[in-house]
């Protein structure tokens, strides 16, 4: 699947909610960090997901997600 940065959402995790940019590596989420932070890809060099005006939640499962 390769690298994918969501950008200029609002993080939102049980210790609160802030804007943050999310990296995901081959389906793992490897940082959550200050939009333009230095660990992650600058814009260009991955594929990108523009999430600005919506929340975010890493690691967090769709409610109506159909599962055997």
């Amino acid at each position: 699947m390769g690298r994918i940065v969501v950008r200029g959402g609002t993080v939102v995790s049980p210790s609160g909610r802030w804007r943050a940019d999310v990296l995901i590596d081959d389906e793992r989420i490897v940082a959550v960090a200050a939009p333009d932070a230095a660990v992650l890809p600058a814009a260009g060099e991955v594929a990108e997901v523009d999430a600005t005006g919506c929340y975010v939640i890493p690691g967090g499962v769709d409610v109506h997600t159909h599962m055997q």
